[in-house]
């Protein structure tokens, strides 16, 4: 089973409870956070996290894990290729 898993992209996964704590794995960058927003970069794309009084408990860069606590308001998702040039852009395009 561990030769098929290795063939396949590597595994991205979201644990939300109750709206004011996550757990995500698969997590290739924080880009940027603040109190309102989280901006990740995934396994599976761009994570945008909104919400109120986000913090971020736990964060292992070397395992792709993140912790997250406060008021989760949306998760939202996009395809992003090239993400160091292309998150300003992301970005740029949501605060139109």
């Amino acid at each position: 089973m561990d030769e098929r898993n290795s063939s396949v992209a590597k595994s991205h996964k979201v644990l939300l409870v109750n709206r004011s704590s996550g757990a995500f794995s698969g997590v290739v960058d924080v880009l940027s956070f603040d109190v309102a927003e989280i901006l990740l970069e995934t396994e599976m794309g761009m994570l945008l996290i909104k919400g109120h009084d986000l913090h971020v408990n736990r964060l292992s860069l070397e395992k792709g894990e993140i912790d997250i606590e406060g008021r989760i308001d949306s998760l939202t998702y996009s395809e992003v290729k090239n993400a160091g040039k292309q998150a300003e852009s992301f970005l740029g395009r949501l605060f139109k």
